[in-house]
């Protein structure tokens, strides 16, 4: 089942070029991976899945919305990935990072917060708020 989803991640049915420049949000399904510049924001068309990746060479000025995010290369916006977000060495986000599962190489930066989606009731963050409220005898 992994090697599925890395299958998924890898399908690119959109590309933006390096020499391309977009300006405007896009609405896509699928793979979309740029290695050119979009100005505007980025998101899963309704009821799909999709998959997005940003080479080194790849700028988007603008929030990014999908499935999955692969990022070496610059997002200036927030990102929101419902299953998977990989930030390589040299991804550089400027905005904050919410998502399901995230692995960072070592070099990447990140100027935001992150945000794990659904943090169930259970969760570290949940025991955290919860230590954080007086007990029953007040303190």
């Amino acid at each position: 089942m992994f090697n599925r989803r890395e299958k998924a991640a890898a399908r690119i049915d959109t590309l933006i070029g390096r020499t391309a420049s977009v300006l405007g949000d896009i609405e896509f399904a699928g793979g979309l991976h740029v290695d050119g510049r979009i100005t505007g924001n980025v998101q899963v068309a309704p009821g799909a899945t999709a998959s997005l990746s940003v080479s080194e060479h790849g700028i988007i000025e603008g929030s990014v919305e999908a499935t999955q995010v692969v990022v070496n290369g610059t997002v200036n916006g927030d990102i929101h990935a419902v299953e998977r977000v990989i930030l390589g060495a040299r991804a550089r986000v400027r905005g904050n990072v919410s998502y399901g599962i995230i692995e960072m190489a070592m070099g990447a930066e990140i100027s935001g917060k992150l945000m794990p989606t659904g943090a169930a009731p259970g969760s570290a963050e949940a025991g955290a708020a919860a230590a954080a409220q007086p007990g029953p005898g007040g303190s």
